[in-house]
């Protein structure tokens, strides 16, 4: 068995920026660092630190690591905050979902080797991956083709931290690391039908159209496309394993290497809802990636780290979360 070193005693001393802290995924996150100890854990909200601007960037390093670091610092940045959404928010928005990703990760990463910072978390996204990429993906795959048209300015705009992430360990030895969740799932997610993923938005129309007694309800697409997808805990305890254990150049998936049609995917979460009508599905409306399915092998090898919850498991405790917030 290989010998990891102890989280507890690992984040004893650790004061950790987590960028996004307040979101979906970053809420989770914040917790298990709570839970392992870390000595600090700094959430800079959006109102306070506006990360497109460099000059707030350099504000909140300034906050938290001091003006004028004489040694590398005992602070890790934990970098996910991003404009994200589905399919229709990146078809109205790409140049916003360009810009403010890229503005976000590019200058936050370079002031944090300015500013002595110990180590640098950087969050990807399965958008990165070329249209037609094999399945199962498998991260040297990453240059091979341009990602699907509908979320490429967003997956392209996160793909140049890992460029970014490469380039500075080349130049200046820092320690930089890069990871690729697939698509998250769970408890906290957006539900907003605009700007939500498939899961929430799947679970809020079936939930609406039963309590309204509507018979049909319509989807985008033809139902044929695949994805694969993480309980958002499960991705929360890869990227503190990532932090804790890994120190490599190499971009690093994290999935459940679980697969799952479209089609498959609705009727699975009608039937735990109890929705006995017909799905009607517009397939005037784009599909998206034909397929997405991770090889996951080397987050295993590399810092020990496999997911938990069983795909049905996690849709059950997001539905359930998500009516008891509807009930308050």
């Amino acid at each position: 068995m290989t010998n990891w070193p102890d989280s507890q005693a690992f984040w004893r001393t650790k004061r950790v920026i987590v960028t996004g802290g307040a979101g979906f995924l970053g809420s989770f996150v914040v917790e298990k660092l709570r839970q392992r100890g870390a000595a600090t854990v700094i959430v800079p909200r959006s109102k306070d630190y506006d990360l497109r601007d460099i000059t707030v960037i350099r504000r909140l390093l300034k906050d938290v690591v001091g003006a004028s670091p004489s040694q590398p610092s005992n602070v890790i940045i934990i970098h996910m905050a991003a404009r994200v959404g589905g399919i229709g928010a990146n078809r109205e928005h790409p140049a916003d979902f360009f810009y403010d990703n890229l503005m976000m990760g590019v200058p936050l990463l370079h002031e944090a080797w300015q500013h002595g910072v110990e180590k640098f978390v950087a969050l990807g996204t399965v958008c990165a991956y070329p249209k037609f990429t094999p399945v199962p993906f498998r991260e040297d795959e990453l240059w091979n083709g341009y990602p699907e048209e509908t979320n490429a300015p967003y997956g392209l705009a996160k793909k140049m931290l890992l460029v970014q992430s490469q380039a500075y360990r080349q130049q200046y030895g820092y320690n930089a690391i890069f990871l690729l969740p697939v698509n998250l799932y769970g408890p906290n997610d957006n539900f907003d039908l605009e700007a939500s993923h498939v899961i929430p938005a799947l679970i809020r129309k079936l939930l609406e159209a039963q309590a309204q007694g509507a018979t049909t309800v319509e989807a985008w697409g033809d139902g044929s496309p695949t994805r694969e997808f993480l309980y958002v805990e499960d991705a929360a305890e890869g990227i503190l394993l990532a932090a804790e254990r890994y120190n490599g150049d190499l971009p690093i998936n994290l999935g459940s290497s679980y697969e799952i049609s479209i089609k498959d995917l609705m009727e699975t979460i009608a039937r735990l809802i109890g929705f006995k009508g017909q799905v009607v599905w517009d397939a005037t409306k784009p599909n998206g990636q034909p397929r997405r399915k991770l090889d996951v092998s080397r987050a295993k090898e590399l810092f020990g780290f496999e997911s938990q919850i069983p795909f049905e498991e996690g849709l059950q405790r997001t539905i359930a979360w998500y009516k008891q917030a509807q009930a308050k």
